[in-house]
């Protein structure tokens, strides 16, 4: 997992989600509805992802 890279892009909204998911979209850079971040796949990404994957996708590079 070391130097992997991947693009998350933001397709749904957090309206109406609980604060501790409204965080982890903040903590990644997003905020708004298509909005694309490219991170390092460290496994705390790996954790953010896992727990926001039905407001994201995730494309690896």
């Amino acid at each position: 997992m070391a130097n992997k890279r991947v693009q998350i892009k933001q397709v749904r909204s957090t309206i109406k989600r609980p604060k501790n998911q409204k965080l982890t979209i903040q903590a990644l850079g997003l905020g708004k509805l298509n909005r694309t971040v490219e991170k390092e796949l460290t496994p705390q990404i790996a954790g953010m992802i896992n727990k926001i994957g039905h407001l994201v996708v995730v494309k690896e590079l």
